[in-house]
């Protein structure tokens, strides 16, 4: 069982206020019970300007294979050439693609840290 999401705060809406910090809905099963389908979620954009992901984050990343769809998911391993293994928490979401399907992604495709929920 993962650690819960924080709960938004009055700091945490303040964040929208800058372009780094955005607001992104979950869409589909995949990573529940963490976070059900419709949740909003805060996304630090810039997280990994600096320092990389790291194994239990939840991250927004590009599809490998589908250049328009975003999806949500957490890294569960990080390759010895720096490439990452996503997973979605839910193993019974059929309807959902992650590592298990299209195997790792670049660090490039990882586009921001899921930091609370709203």
């Amino acid at each position: 069982m993962h650690e819960p999401l924080p709960a938004a705060n009055l700091f945490a809406y303040l964040l929208l206020l800058l372009p780094r910090w955005q607001r992104r809905r979950v869409n589909g099963r995949s990573m529940q019970p963490t976070l059900p389908d419709g949740t909003t979620v805060l996304l630090d954009a810039a997280a990994y300007h600096y320092t990389p992901p790291q194994v239990g984050d939840i991250v927004l990343a590009q599809h490998p294979f589908q250049p328009g769809n975003k999806m949500i998911k957490r890294v569960t391993a990080v390759t010895e050439d720096g490439r990452y293994f996503l997973q979605g928490d839910n193993p019974d979401a059929t309807e959902t693609s992650d590592s298990r399907s299209f195997g790792t992604v670049r660090a490039d495709q990882i586009l921001g840290k899921i930091t609370h929920r709203f």
